[in-house]
């Protein structure tokens, strides 16, 4: 365990930011090497595979409920010195995520087809799709647990394990990709089926080694079999903390829905463009990402342990890194966007979409920076309801006006990008707002979370001596 409480809140950030990034950008290199193999099998392909992946936004709202929701509760348990408290909460959300993952593979078996018709036109584009996601989902269901793992060790102030993990399974995904798709050495491709078996294939093995390092090496939380009857107050505090972060993914899924919807007349092009642009970005943006998830754990712990000006200091300091960051990001993909896109594409039509999506859509790079900042220091303090109501805004402001235009005669693609930046800035004023209004209501009368109540005694965690 890593006291965040004491120290420089810079080099905190600094020490903590890199991991997370290396492990966040795996996941995106894992996405992208699966659309670049799969573009050589045409763009209907390629739209079907961007398509199903944007489903994984769904899932990933109820891997923040817990993800967000775990780090959130134990790093206010670390910050108290509540070690009981804080094991308790890990094993409880061990629990959830084992039935969230049986739940994600049971709507995946049953969902994945009439998820891509609706999106989708083009029939070769829902076949992709479904196929895609059909292979996909045993790795989006074994990222639950992989997600609490990894969300406890963060909420300590450790990071490094889980990115070594994701590191080496990146790597495996790298070597499993083309054997599988394209059917390098074996002479057997398997098309986007391919796709999605290599992904989980090296999420299975990454998930095994994690959760090796947990049982032999982590010793502050634990695995403990008592602990592991549901007990749903428990449940409840993860939840109401986690519950409107996710619901921030969902409103990701409904804006990246609506754009495909408004796309789906314009062609295949049109839609595999936009998920190769996507992907881009949000691998660009990772950097500022990693700064403001390490800042999240540095407010929360400070939260608990009452260091409220602390708190207001890592807000400032994240806020200023990331967005120093996301100028430097924005600078790159404004001169050099041919340079980041190169090779996901035959298609002159499909990369012509995505160099005029990244240019457009860099330019909000800033405000988006600021939106990852305020959502990390809401995510500190245990609250974030306030980050699902200024990701609403966002989906109103964009779908409602992007969908009436798409009927009008003359509509232009460049409308939906236009309409993307306005929303997005309008959503980083409202989050500085609605966390300057955090920070005077709960930081000035010092309001906190209220201490949980003692674990039973049949229920706490047993004693362990701390390492030397």
């Amino acid at each position: 365990m890593k006291d965040l409480t004491r120290g420089s809140i810079v080099s905190h950030i600094l020490a903590m930011a890199p991991p997370i990034m290396a492990g966040m950008v795996s996941i995106m290199i894992c996405q992208l090497v699966d659309l670049y193999f799969v573009s050589e099998l045409g763009d209907a392909a390629v739209a079907g595979v961007a398509a199903a992946g944007n489903a994984g936004f769904l899932i990933n709202a109820l891997m923040q409920m817990l993800g967000v929701g775990t780090v959130a509760l134990i790093a206010h348990a670390v910050g108290r010195k509540d070690r009981d408290d804080a094991n308790l909460v890990f094993n409880q959300a061990a629990m959830l995520s084992v039935l969230f993952g049986l739940l994600t593979l049971a709507a995946g078996a049953t969902l994945s087809r009439p998820y891509m018709r609706s999106i989708a036109t083009n029939q070769a584009t829902i076949e992709a799709g479904t196929t895609y996601l059909l292979w996909f989902m045993p790795a989006l269901a074994l990222e639950f647990v992989m997600q609490v793992t990894a969300s406890a060790l963060r909420a300590t102030g450790i990071v490094r394990p889980a990115m070594l993990v994701r590191v080496l399974a990146v790597v495996l995904n790298i070597a499993l990709a083309p054997v599988l798709i394209s059917g390098w050495g074996t002479g057997y491709p398997l098309d986007v089926a391919g796709a999605g078996l290599a992904s989980s294939i090296a999420v299975a093995i990454g998930t095994l080694m994690l959760l090796a390092y947990f049982l032999k090496l982590e010793r502050y939380v634990a695995f403990h079999p008592a602990q592991w009857r549901p007990q749903l107050r428990q449940w409840k505090r993860i939840l109401n903390v986690g519950l409107p972060a996710g619901g921030e993914f969902v409103m990701i899924f409904i804006f990246m829905a609506a754009v495909y919807y408004v796309l789906r007349n314009l062609g295949p092009a049109a839609q595999a463009g936009f998920g190769i642009g996507t992907r881009v970005i949000g691998l660009i943006q990772m950097p500022a990402l990693a700064v403001t998830l390490a800042a999240g754990p540095i407010a929360g712990q400070n939260f608990g342990a009452g260091n409220y000006e602390r708190v207001r200091e890592t807000f400032v300091r994240a806020a200023l890194i990331a967005t120093v960051v996301m100028v430097a990001l924005t600078m790159l993909a404004q001169l050099q966007p041919g340079w980041l896109l190169a090779g996901f594409s035959n298609d002159p039509e499909t990369m012509q979409v995505a160099l005029l999506f990244l240019k457009m859509i860099s330019l909000n790079m800033v405000a988006q920076g600021l939106i990852f900042s305020c959502s990390s220091m809401f995510q500190g303090l245990g609250n974030t309801k306030p980050v699902l109501w200024s990701s609403a805004t966002r989906v109103l402001t964009y779908s409602v006006p992007a969908i009436l235009l798409s009927t009008r005669p003359g509509f232009r693609i460049e409308y939906v990008w236009y309409l993307s930046n306005a929303a997005t800035t309008l959503q980083a004023v409202q989050s500085l707002w609605l966390l300057r209004r955090e920070f005077r209501k709960r930081l000035v009368t010092g309001g906190r979370e209220e201490a949980p109540s003692p674990a039973p005694p049949e229920l706490a965690a047993p004693a362990v001596r701390e390492p030397a």
